[in-house]
């Protein structure tokens, strides 16, 4: 279930209230009342914040002497530059530790400039935290091998 808002100046939301009313679909009625309790409610995303943040205090320390990888300012995954070919590379840690993480080209579409995804792979951490750092230390030890 997703759901979501559109909020910003009135003149920027008209057109965008057309487009939707022709390409959006209605959410059903469950789905809407999930949401007014899920968005009247932050305490689940303040719990949510905090599970990240501690995500990420476990996983980077593993990660950051052998991938170019920062802390995200707003994310649920890791835009590591690999410096290499991403699509290789995703391969070739599924092929040996068995973990799948997602090529950036493929996030990307190719420009004038190439794709900006290029040597990037996202590795999300919606995993439980002890999942994410058995994961950090399979792609560390994929690295150093």
């Amino acid at each position: 279930m997703r759901s979501g808002f559109v909020a910003g100046d009135p003149a920027l939301i008209k057109p965008y209230l057309l487009y939707r009313t022709y390409h959006g679909c209605a959410m059903p009625v469950p789905t809407q009342l999930a949401s007014i309790a899920a968005w009247d409610d932050d305490a689940h995303a303040a719990a949510n914040r905090m599970l990240y943040r501690e995500k990420y205090a476990r996983v980077l320390p593993v990660l950051a002497p052998v991938l170019d990888v920062v802390e995200p300012d707003g994310a649920f995954y890791l835009w590591a530059d690999v410096q290499r070919d991403d699509d290789t590379f995703t391969r070739d840690l599924y092929a040996t530790q068995n973990l799948t993480i997602l090529p950036g080209s493929y996030l990307a579409r190719e420009t004038r400039a190439g794709n900006p995804g290029r040597q990037r792979v996202r590795i999300s951490l919606v995993a439980p935290v002890e999942e994410c750092v058995i994961a950090a230390q399979r792609i560390r030890t994929f690295l150093e091998t």
